[in-house]
């Protein structure tokens, strides 16, 4: 039996923020936005078959974005994110990098 892809990752939830443009007064400031980050579990879940082996070999973490829009801190206006922003891929390179010149 083949296994779902949510058996595959760790969720947590975490606030980060971000720079946005409200579209109607065009000030631009930081909001807190919800996502999902979703990591690879360090070893395959019990009862993979080989079509599982294979997708978790090729598997990345990601981040989900959970909040669809926000009120702007000047206007109050409501709009959208975009939606290129919703999923993002991690590099775990990146990350180890930014740790290394951190303690530089």
């Amino acid at each position: 039996m083949s296994l779902d892809e949510r058996d595959f990752f760790n969720n947590k939830n975490e606030t980060r923020l971000d720079k946005l443009t409200c579209p109607r007064c065009k000030r631009v400031n930081e909001y807190q936005m919800r996502w999902v980050v979703r990591t690879r579990k360090d070893r395959i879940p019990p009862g993979a078959d080989e079509r599982d082996r294979a997708l978790f070999a090729k598997l990345k973490d990601y981040m989900i974005r959970v909040d669809d829009s926000v009120t702007c801190k000047t206007c109050g206006k409501k709009f959208d994110i975009p939606s290129q922003h919703s999923l993002v891929f991690l590099d775990p390179k990146a990350d180890e990098q930014r740790k290394a010149f951190r303690d530089q």
